[in-house]
């Protein structure tokens, strides 16, 4: 996927970096695939606001995208690539050869007329479906599944890969986009290759009207807020929260900077063979 560039004729012109859209070959959505997306303007089903800086943005759609690839054995012809305004990446229509239509996460690569597959016995190309076990080591992957059959809960967005280290029994050692390497059990599938739309890391909107149609509304820092609205607000002039000294807080006072969130003992821990922090060297 290319970036488009602007002359800078103004100050919002000067750095903005929009995607071109080259890889899209359809522009409508399958009416069959797609379904209505309920607004909650970040409130939840007691009118309370609960997500803050979500609310207006461009009506959007949901297209059904097929996670769980659990159609074995049956071949599916590419037969377009479709932007999709509920993730960063592409994705592809299919149609099996018994005449289904579906979508799955475009691959980085994959192009109109591809075939693709799901199963245990299909070969490990690009866009296949396949179980862990059955994959060579050391290939990219995406859409992993954390438990066999639940459908691909990893490295779904934009430009996102995860590598296949090595097989230890029933379990794979896979690195996971953020360096950690974690056990995963060898009958869990994951589809070949990186997802596609790999600059969206480098788009620049340019300016915050491009953010609000996207429903994003502005974020505001608790500094700049009265006392009765943040716990680092107040205080005459610039200061380091209320009139002193006061680490970082969200709205409801919890740190936000070197506290640890993570539960002490929690069960997948035993799974996370390398954590994804770096090691201090000693």
């Amino acid at each position: 996927m290319a970036l488009k560039n602007f002359r800078p004729l103004t100050p919002v012109l000067r750095f903005k970096q929009l995607p071109a859209f080259d890889e899209i070959t359809k522009w409508k959505p399958e009416k069959s695939l797609v379904e209505v997306k309920k607004r909650t303007g970040g409130r939840n089903n007691r009118g309370r606001l609960t997500s803050r800086h979500i609310g207006g943005g461009h009506k959007q759609k949901y297209r059904k995208v097929d996670f769980r690839r659990n159609k074995r054995g049956v071949s599916a012809e590419v037969i377009g690539i479709e932007y999709d305004p509920n993730r960063s990446a592409r994705i592809a229509l299919i149609k099996y050869s018994d005449g289904e239509m579906s979508y799955i996460l475009a691959p980085n690569g994959l192009a109109v007329g591809s075939t693709v597959a799901s199963g245990p016995d299909v070969a490990p190309d690009l866009g296949n479906s396949l179980p862990l076990r059955a994959i060579p080591l050391g290939t990219s992957i995406h859409n992993i599944e954390l438990s066999p059959g639940r459908g691909g809960q990893v490295a779904r967005s934009a430009g996102q890969q995860a590598i296949l280290n090595n097989l230890e029994g029933d379990y794979a050692l896979v690195k996971m986009p953020s360096g950690e390497i974690r056990r995963i059990h060898a009958n869990c599938f994951a589809t070949v290759g990186q997802v596609g739309n790999v600059d969206h890391m480098n788009v620049a909107s340019g300016k915050a009207g491009r953010t609000r149609w996207q429903g994003r509304r502005p974020h505001v820092r608790g500094m700049s807020m009265n006392p009765i609205d943040h716990p680092m607000g107040g205080g005459q002039g610039k200061s380091k929260g209320g009139g002193g000294r006061h680490h970082p807080v969200s709205p409801w006072g919890q740190l936000a900077k070197g506290f640890k969130t993570r539960a002490k003992h929690k069960p997948s821990d035993r799974f996370i063979m390398e954590d994804r922090r770096a090691k201090k060297k000693s």
